[in-house]
């Protein structure tokens, strides 16, 4: 299971948002963030869940991966990452609701990967957080990591499996600091796909682990965007 870091950066304008010109403008930035291994770009997007419901994605979300975390700590301070604030350049980012978070990649193996993916063909991913505080974090991440990600890995058409935990960084962005215990994604050709996914047995039996995870605090999102791989 490889271990890689990640910088989320996510993003809920409270005005019109982001122009397509204006989100360009950020891909090619991030492009050049230096020991960059890979950025994917996630936009809103929508797929039918039987059992959430949780409202309006963000309207972006940038994943920013780095080899270690001191590389991921240096980017922080890159005049690239601090532009995003700048309210001359990126208006829109400048009012938004931004949160950060750094976090170690726990990367799973599927059935039916898609190397298209990694190439920048769009796709679609379910991000999902566990915002709040389990009782056990042991107990928990020995059954998410040993149970729960076994029913994931069974899911129709998954393409990629990620599932990410808290680290402790230095960042130089002005953002608020996020503090989820836990995000994963799952990652799928297309929205339908996705859909397909979340009404096939699998999402059932997933349901059922769910209610026999070891107590835990605080809300559980999941969004579906439409992404895209980006390569330095």
């Amino acid at each position: 299971m490889a271990i890689d870091t990640c910088l989320f950066l996510i993003f809920r304008p409270r005005d019109a948002g982001l122009s397509a010109e204006k989100l360009a403008e950020v891909i090619a930035l991030v492009k050049d963030l230096p020991k960059l291994s890979k950025a994917i770009i996630h936009t809103a997007s929508a797929a039918s869940d039987p059992y959430v419901k949780d409202g309006a994605p963000p309207q972006l979300v940038l994943q920013l991966y780095f080899g270690t975390l001191s590389d991921l700590e240096a980017a922080t301070s890159h005049d690239t990452l601090q532009s995003l604030a700048s309210r001359d350049r990126f208006p829109a980012l400048a009012v938004a609701d931004i949160e950060q978070q750094v976090m170690l990649v726990r990367s799973f193996s599927v059935s039916e990967p898609n190397v298209a993916i990694a190439k920048g063909t769009p796709h679609c991913t379910y991000l999902v957080a566990y915002e709040g505080e389990a009782q056990d974090i042991g107990a928990w991440l020995h059954h998410y990591l040993d149970k729960h990600t076994a029913h994931m890995a069974r899911f129709p058409g998954l393409r990629e499996l990620e599932v990410y935990t808290r680290l402790d960084a230095a960042s130089a962005l002005p953002w608020r600091r996020s503090n989820c215990m836990q995000r994963n994604k799952v990652v799928f050709d297309s929205a339908e796909a996705l859909t397909q996914a979340l009404n096939s047995p699998v999402r059932h039996e997933m349901r059922a682990d769910f209610n026999a995870f070891p107590p835990f605090t605080g809300p559980t999102t999941h969004y579906a965007m439409a992404t895209r791989v980006v390569q330095p």
